[in-house]
């Protein structure tokens, strides 16, 4: 178990799935968590479960003004910011390219493109100042393979796996550990909304093949931790039994 005792995670799209599973292991580990998420009653909810360690934030990640008022509260509630995790995403709109709307295509990445840049660039000066910080973002296999439908969120992946390996160029050596994250099919409201649709492969995939949330979250744990020092800069893989072993998944 990594020891994240006195330090502060940031963590988008905590109101329910891997971000609200990663803000209850993360706080078990002894981490203030601040909860990320539009809604505002689902992180009350949230922090009210998981007690003193976690502070409710409502925030729109696709607004650069509402991540330097939460980074503003972390600093305020707790001194420091240790952790981001960019977890929020959209996987909306589903469709051929002639079939999608501009504006929700737009929107998509806004959240999962332009939203962990926000982040990333919002938590910088405090990490920096420190000498110190983690940044983990939420990658995908379709971040590397086109699949039908999936345009939006395919280029997105793709963008936010490329700035995982920029801010890694940048500051890697200014103390900062940045990786990806890549947890393969997991069991949370997206893939409801992917089974619906119809389209692709991953459409038809049996849901008792989806991973449960709090195994991501216990990755992302584990990436706080030294062990997780030979992939600074790199993407880990939830599909690769050596990572699972690693983090301890499946035993």
């Amino acid at each position: 178990m990594v020891d994240l005792t006195g330090k502060t995670a940031l963590i988008t799209g905590a109101s329910r799935g891997i971000g609200a599973d990663t803000a209850r292991v993360m706080a078990k580990a002894g981490a203030n968590v601040v909860l990320l998420a539009r809604s505002a009653d689902d992180l009350k909810a949230l922090a009210a479960e998981i007690g003193e360690k976690a502070i409710a934030c409502p925030t729109n990640v696709a607004s650069f003004e509402e991540w330097v008022s939460a980074v503003s509260v972390a600093m305020d509630k707790t001194g420091r910011v240790d952790v981001l995790v960019n977890n929020a995403g959209l996987i909306d709109p589903i469709g051929r390219l002639e079939d999608t709307d501009p504006e929700e295509w737009g929107r998509l990445i806004d959240v999962n493109l332009k939203g962990v840049y926000y982040g990333v660039k919002a938590v910088l000066p405090a990490m920096l100042k420190q000498g110190a910080g983690t940044i983990l973002n939420i990658s995908s296999g379709a971040a590397h393979n086109p699949l039908e439908g999936w345009s939006a969120y395919c280029s997105s992946k793709a963008g936010a796996a490329m700035l995982t390996r920029c801010i890694h160029k940048e500051h890697g050596d200014a103390g900062l550990r940045v990786m990806g994250l890549s947890p393969g099919t997991v069991a949370t409201e997206m893939q409801v909304k992917i089974k619906a649709s119809g389209i692709n492969p991953v459409s038809e995939l049996d849901p008792s093949v989806h991973i449960p949330a709090d195994w991501p979250a216990k990755a992302l744990l584990w990436m706080c931790g030294p062990d997780a020092d030979d992939y600074l800069g790199e993407e880990i893989s939830l599909r690769e039994d050596s990572i699972r072993a690693r983090v301890g998944l499946g035993e």
